[in-house]
Order: structure tokens, then sequence, then C-alpha cells
């Protein structure tokens, strides 16, 4: 197959034409004098005040592979986002002209740093076949090594805007709303699933979300509300599983002065206070059975009644509700009414979990560090935090069990924890918080596969019972040792050094 080399024409390599004694010949002419092609493709983003044709006359008699003069235009040679997108057409078109057999060869050095970044980008994304080179006038020509999968976490879909607009207008979607910036996302997913919200937005129907705790349940009703007709309404939000059943009514319908003991005012329930906006009800699946006829009836009738009053109020409000569970297995049970089932659900949506979101979970933890940074700016003594590459390989790795809020209280933690600038391995296990799922299997239950490191889970054991032991007894390693069944203290002193312990 062909080998096709893909390079920007850099500043170096046109004073090679005229200063080859200070800077040799230039990072291209070196490659191209030193290895094989059968084609060269340079890409020019100069204007006319740069002679880069002068440079491909002066550099063809160097190679026996024939040329290929691109010109291009960015408004920056720092515009990473334009780089990309016009270096990614640039190569599918020429190998497009090789049916797609040809091998692309992207070189790394000459142009800046940010075009080489977009090399880097295409050879590990789009382009997963290509061969990275690198030049220097020290190490000569060498293949370059990029040790680690940039696919999934770090290579942002720069070319899909302009095609998945044109998708929204031919499917007559409704427009892009900015109420759903908030949701970090970027696998296809979540895409669909935000595209389903902003169209059950612009409609009146009662949305049921369903997702496992911390999966952004009220962070979507709130951009679907809020994107809505009934925006400059309120957004009421309900925990359905704080109520105590014996105030269920006076919470959701009101009540007025002196029907009981403690009312001092008239009060309007949830019902009333969403009144030309949206309730939202979460958790609904944890309200008991004959709390869902009284709130059925309500989406019936469109109608309350205070407790202590006799008078009938209409209540015009739109219900999102979410849960945790599948509700739908709920009614098979029993343990939720069909009835309030079907009018809950005629939109729904199914959040997946933040180990299904591929890709996803770097730009979280980018955007989370970074909120809670600001937040904590102004504290008193707190130095700005970044994470070493260890502390974020183990998050990436971790399956985050309470999704992104977990996520977000462990960034919070160790923020809050640790002193020093930079963030370390040990204190990215030390902040997560053992599982509190009530599977008590569930450490036994993991997926093996990607993610899985057996290495890590040991470490995460011992390191929590460790720990323990050390809070039981007050830091006595003796005695610890004893509790943990360890021979003596300078087995567990080894321990507490391999985990990087804090006593």
């Amino acid at each position: 197959m062909a080998r096709i080399l893909f390079a920007w024409v850099g500043y170096t390599d046109l004073r090679a034409v005229e200063e080859s004694d200070k800077v040799g010949l230039g990072p291209i002419a070196q490659l191209l004098s030193k290895e094989s092609f059968d084609e060269a493709v340079l890409l020019d983003n100069y204007g006319t005040e740069k002679n880069v044709v002068g440079y491909i006359d002066w550099l063809q008699p160097q190679t026996s592979a024939p040329i290929q003069h691109q010109k291009v235009k960015l408004s920056s040679p720092t515009n990473l986002g334009e780089a990309y997108q016009v270096a990614e057409k640039v190569v599918a078109e020429r190998l497009k002209r090789h049916r797609d057999r040809g091998i692309p060869c992207f070189h790394l050095s000459p142009g800046t740093p940010t075009m080489a970044a977009s090399w880097i980008l295409l050879g590990k994304g789009r382009f997963p076949k290509a061969e990275l080179w690198q030049t220097s006038r020290e190490q000569g020509v060498e293949k370059a090594n990029i040790p680690f999968d940039i696919v999934a976490e770090f290579i942002p879909s720069i070319s899909r805007g302009t095609d998945e607009r044109l998708l929204e207008l031919s499917e007559a979607l409704p427009p892009q709303a900015p109420e759903f910036d908030e949701i970090i996302h970027r696998c296809a997913e979540m895409k669909n699933l935000i595209v389903q919200s902003r169209m059950f937005a612009t409609r009146e129907v009662p949305v049921l979300i369903e997702g496992e705790t911390g999966t952004g349940k009220e962070l979507f009703a709130r951009a679907i509300h809020e994107s809505s007709t009934r925006k400059e309404g309120l957004f009421v939000p309900v925990n359905c599983g704080a109520i105590p059943k014996d105030l269920f009514e006076a919470e959701f319908f009101g009540h007025k002065k002196g029907a009981f003991t403690g009312a001092d005012t008239d009060r309007k329930g949830y019902f009333e206070s969403a009144h030309g906006g949206t309730l939202f009800l979460d958790e609904i699946g944890e309200l008991p059975l004959d709390s869902q006829v009284k709130v059925l009836r309500v989406l019936q009738e469109g109608k309350v009644k205070r407790i202590g009053e006799s008078v009938e109020r209409s209540v015009d409000v739109r219900i999102i509700s979410a849960t945790n569970r599948t509700l739908i297995k709920e009614v098979a049970t029993g343990d939720f009414r069909s009835d309030l089932f079907y009018r809950l659900a005629v939109a729904i949506l199914k959040l997946p979990s933040l180990r299904e979101r591929k890709g996803d979970l770097g730009l979280l933890v980018d955007s989370l560090l970074s909120r809670v940074n600001n937040s904590l700016k102004t504290s008193p003594g707190y130095t700005y935090k970044k994470l070493s590459a260890n502390a974020r390989n183990l998050i990436l790795k971790h399956t985050w069990p309470g999704n992104i809020r977990e996520l977000q209280n462990t960034i919070m933690r160790v923020c809050v924890s640790v002193a020093k600038e930079t963030i370390s391995e040990a204190d990215i296990r030390q902040a997560i918080l053992p599982s509190t799922s009530s599977n008590n299997n569930d450490i036994l239950t993991k997926p093996l596969g990607e993610g899985f490191n057996l290495q890590e889970l040991q470490a995460f054991l011992s390191s929590h019972y460790i720990r323990r032991a050390l809070e039981e007894t007050a830091g006595n390693k003796k005695k610890a040792a004893d509790l943990l069944g360890l021979k003596n203290y300078q087995t567990l002193s080894n321990w507490i050094e391999k985990y990087s312990i804090d006593t």
C-alpha cells in the first residue's frame, strides 16, 4: 500500500532554503531524505508573505516522492479546531484517491505545537493505522510513540458540528437550547437523549426520567423546564422519598390556617406553588400506594383541595417525574399503580450510568475540577488544584457506582482536604468512599474487562481496612495489626508505606 506523508510547512523548513548552515535541512527535508514515501502532501497556511512554492522547488530534487502542495486557510496557526478539521479533510480526500488503501504518515515536528496536536488526534482517532514521525537535529529521524489511547477521553468531535446541524434542520428538530449546555457530554447516547429532551420540552406532555442515583435526572428536568413555554413559571422540585406519610396531603395540597396543630397560616401546597410551571416529582417510586391515588386524582381533575377547606382550586402544572427504579417492573409487582404510571410515562428518558458513557468521564472530571477550584478560590489559603497523571488514571478506571454525584463529591472532598497543588493517586484513593451498595457482594460482581484492575481493587480493599483499623485503635499500629490478623506491626508499617496511607 502507498505510504503518504502529510506535514504542515513550518518556519524552520522555509529557513532551510537560505540558512541550512544554521537550521539544517529542516524537519520535512530531513524526514524525506531518510525515509521512503510514495507521496508527500504539504499543507501551507501562509499568505503571500512566504515563498512556499520556492521551498517546494528546492525540496523536490531531494526526494523521489512526488510533492503535492495543499494551500489551506486558518484564522490562526494555534486554533486546534480549525487545524484538526482542515487536516482531516485533506487526509480523507487524499486517501480516497488511493481507494482508502493508503497508509497516512503524519510528521509532528514542523509547524506549531497546535498543528502537531492535530496530527496526534487524527493518528490516534480518525486514522488509527497512521504512522507518526518526528525529527530533530540531535536525535535524527524516529517514529513517535504516543503511549496512551487518546480516542475515548481526549478527542473532541471537532468536525461533526456542521453535519449535526444539517441533520437537525432536515429532521425539523427544535433549535439548540442553551439550557442543556450544563449537561457535559460527548458520547452518542447522551447526544440522542438531549435531542429527545429538546423535543419533549416544546410539548406539554408529562416526562418520566429513569436512571441510577447521581446520573443527572434533576439536571435534565430543569433543562426541559427552562427551554419550555413554562419557563416563566416556577420549577418546584419535590423529593417524594423525604416526605413523611402523615404530612403528604399538607405538603402537596396545602392547608388552611388552623386546620391542625401548627398550621399558623394559610399555606400553598406543591401543586399550587407550581401553577403555570413545572412540578418535578423526584424519586416518584418512593410514594406509598395511597399517596399515588391522591396524585392521580389531581392529574385527572386538575384541582386540589387544601386541608381545612371545602373549595377546590384549579391548578395548571406540567409533571416531570424521576426514579432510580424501573417503574414498569414496579407496576408488575403491584408496588406502583399502573394508571398513574401511564399518566406519568407519556415521554420517557432513560439516563445511562457514568460507566456506560464512553468518553464522557474525562470531560466531567475537567469540568467539575474547574468548578470546585473556582468555588474555593476565595477561601483563605486555598491552592488551585490539578491532577497528577496517575490520579487522573485512577479516576478514569473507577466504576463510580454513585455516578456524577459521587464523582463531584470525591473531587470536592479531595480539593478541601489536600493542601498541595498537585493531587496524587494516593489522595484520590483515600477520597473515594467504599461502596454503599445494599448488595454485599457488589465488590465481587464488578464487570471484568475494560477498566478492571485486580491490583487496584486489592489496594482499595487493603487501604480501606487499614484505615479502619487505625481509626479504631487511635493510631496504635500493634493493636491495628492484631485487628487485621497481621503477624506484627512491622508488616502493617510496610503496607502503610506501600499504599501511601496517611497515618
